[in-house]
């Protein structure tokens, strides 16, 4: 099995060095490199292009959102997973919002943050279960359509399907929730894409917080 190549960003030393202690006892994740700035985050995920950022929000430089949207104009294919101590609505809609594919609490223990780290790379979006029940209650009622030619574009399935996502659902759960085949949930969202002129899941995500969670 080929091992998920880890870049660890935060602010605090001794959070680094934890982190990169303990995810040493899973074989199959390697911590490629360490963080403690924007600026530093961005220039080793160009250099490294790892499988997935491990993304604090707070940094001496910045905050993590600002990363978050860089690295979707590098040139590299990796996913962003925001772990942090801040579990407001503010955080975790802003972190969905600047496209981030997984969003954990530290508290989280080792074989939950692999597991996420696991999911995050075969392309699922994550949300830490202590914050799930929020993005659950904005998206029960989607309302009125907002009035922007992309969402406009959708069918009221697709939109179903993409609060779904939103929610942080895999596919198969999507199924189960909609009464439909993992096929016709891939095809949906693959529609989804296509009419949002974008290509990961997390970026239809942060599209729905955008333009329907106001």
């Amino acid at each position: 099995m080929k091992p998920i190549r880890l870049l660890i960003v935060d602010d605090h030393e001794v959070v680094r060095i934890g982190l990169r202690t303990l995810l040493g006892r899973f074989p199959h994740v390697e911590v490629v490199g360490e963080a403690g700035t924007v600026a530093a985050a961005l220039a080793e995920t160009k250099r490294l292009a790892p499988d997935v950022v491990l993304l604090d929000v707070r940094l001496p430089d910045g905050n993590g959102f600002a990363v978050c949207r860089e690295i979707q104009k590098l040139p590299v294919e990796s996913r962003v997973v925001i772990l942090t101590s801040f579990a407001d609505d503010e955080t975790v809609f802003e972190s969905i919002a600047a496209g981030a594919d997984g969003y954990l609490l530290k508290e989280v223990d080792g074989e939950g943050l692999v597991r996420a780290i696991e999911k995050v790379v075969s392309g699922q979006s994550i949300l830490d279960p202590a914050v799930t029940g929020r993005v659950m209650n904005r998206v029960k009622n989607l309302g009125e359509p907002v009035a922007k030619d992309k969402m406009d574009s959708l069918s009221a399935q697709e939109r179903r399907v993409l609060a779904h996502v939103a929610e942080g659902k895999t596919n198969k759960e999507i199924a189960g929730a909609l009464g439909l085949s993992d096929k016709t949930v891939k095809n949906y969202l693959s529609n989804i894409l296509d009419k949002l002129r974008i290509s990961r899941r997390s970026q239809a995500a942060a599209f729905f917080v955008q333009n329907t969670l106001r």
